[in-house]
């Protein structure tokens, strides 16, 4: 059995300048093909627009609000919201709330930065 608390992984930026906490992916797990990450973006930060090649996401909002871009559509999302990303379509998410927007990515595949382009 394997549980990994999000409280004892460490911080990193992903190439889309997210800040996440992966809590299982391949790095630091059994799990061989996805992972799950927990992101937060201060008030008024984006990530950068980019792109998967191979692996699609699943963004869960646990906090906050945000606006969420994919391949020219847009829209408003908020806590209990799920958000599914295509892979190779463009995305970006922005926190227009006056606090942390904070939400769990699932990638299948897991995560990597050499999957992600930059728009």
């Amino acid at each position: 059995m394997e549980i990994v608390n999000r409280g004892k992984v460490g911080v990193f930026k992903t190439k889309d300048t997210a800040e996440i906490r992966e809590i299982l992916a391949p790095r630091n797990s059994a799990i061989k093909n996805q992972s799950l990450a927990e992101a937060t973006l201060i008030p008024g930060q984006c990530t950068v627009e980019h792109l998967h090649l191979g692996t699609e996401e699943i963004y869960y909002i646990l906090k906050g609000r945000g606006r969420i871009f994919i391949d020219g559509e847009e829209a408003l999302v908020g806590k209990g919201d799920g958000i599914a990303i295509p892979s190779r379509k463009k995305h970006l998410i922005a926190n227009i709330g006056k606090g942390n927007l904070v939400f769990l990515c699932c990638c299948s595949p897991a995560y990597t930065h050499e999957d992600t382009v930059l728009i």
